[in-house]
C-alpha cells in the first residue's frame, strides 16, 4: 500500500481539527498544516461525505470532527480517502480470477491484514501526543 499525498494530507487535517474546539476555518487549518486551501477543500469534502467530519457555513463556520479524537483510527481515515487500501492489485475490488490457484495470495492477504491492523491501532489522539 502506498499512501498518497491526499491520504497524508487527510491525516494532517484531521489531526489539526482534533486539537481544536468547535468549528475551525479551513483556510486557517490548511495554512497551519501546510496544505493548499483548494486541495484541503477537496479532501474535507470527502471526509464530510464519509461522515468523519462536519462542515458549517457562515461567520463562525468551518469544520470539526464528529466524534472525539480517540474514536478515529488512522486506518478509518485512510480508507475514506484512498481509492484502495489493499497492498496489491490481486486483493482489491473482488480479487483476481486466479485467486483459487495462486500460491502467492496468502502472502498478500497476510501483509494486507498486518498493515490494516497496524494502522487500526493508532488514533487521532495518539497522533496529537506525537
Amino acid at each position: 500500500m502506498i499512501v498518497s499525498t491526499r491520504g497524508e494530507y487527510a491525516l494532517r487535517l484531521m489531526t489539526a481539527l482534533a486539537g481544536k474546539e468547535g468549528f475551525s476555518s479551513l483556510k486557517d487549518v490548511a495554512a497551519e498544516v501546510g496544505i493548499p486551501h483548494k486541495y484541503a477543500e477537496n479532501i474535507m469534502t470527502a471526509l464530510v461525505k464519509a461522515a468523519l467530519a462536519e462542515g458549517s457555513r457562515g461567520k463562525n463556520g468551518g469544520y470539526r470532527l464528529n466524534r472525539p479524537p480517540e474514536e478515529y483510527s488512522v486506518a478509518e481515515i485512510l480508507e475514506a480517502i484512498e481509492n484502495s487500501f489493499s497492498v496489491t492489485n490481486c486483493i482489491r475490488d473482488g480479487g483476481c480470477p486466479r485467486a483459487e490457484s495462486c500460491p502467492t495470495l496468502p502472502i498478500w492477504r497476510g501483509l494486507d491484514e498486518t498493515v490494516r491492523a497496524y494502522l487500526s491501532r493508532y488514533t487521532l489522539k495518539d497522533l496529537l501526543k506525537s
